[in-house]
């Protein structure tokens, strides 16, 4: 009840480490248009956010997919998709072969203490995932209704 009382104040909860935030259904379904009818597999994406972040206006993240990136089998897209944000979709990020490494670094606003997913889409048309868990002491975005 402690808890739920500081949610209505607009106050950050705390969640304690090891406990993972529920998956929102908004996020879920953004996953879900990405990926279609097809099947997405653990492994290969490799997705880094600090696991304890004072603020959630400028939050560092770091993602790479293991690829050869050669003409016949690169990555494709990376999709990250927030589970607390307003709006589930970070962004999307585009590779070629050409781009050498599937690895970017950037900074995003977070919500709120939260899973973030990456969604690698491969060139052979497979779909690959990995995420990370973050505790944000002070959100940075707020729902407009």
């Amino acid at each position: 009840m402690y808890l739920s009382a500081l949610g209505l104040l607009g106050l950050s909860t705390w969640i304690a480490p090891g406990l993972t935030v529920a998956k929102k259904p908004e996020a879920m379904e953004a996953i879900e248009k990405i990926i279609g009818a097809n099947s997405v597999r653990d492994g290969r994406v490799n997705l880094v956010i600090p696991p304890l972040v004072e603020s959630g206006n400028l939050v560092v993240i770091k993602l790479s997919i293991e690829s050869p990136m050669t003409a016949n089998n690169y990555v494709k897209a990376v999709h990250v998709i927030s589970e607390a944000n307003p709006f589930p979709n970070i962004f999307t990020a585009y590779f070629t072969p050409r781009s050498g490494r599937a690895e970017l670094t950037t900074r995003v606003r977070l919500a709120d203490s939260q899973r973030v997913w990456a969604i690698a889409q491969m060139s052979d048309g497979s779909f690959w995932r990995g995420y990370a868990d973050t505790l944000v002491t002070l959100s940075a975005c707020t729902e407009m209704i």
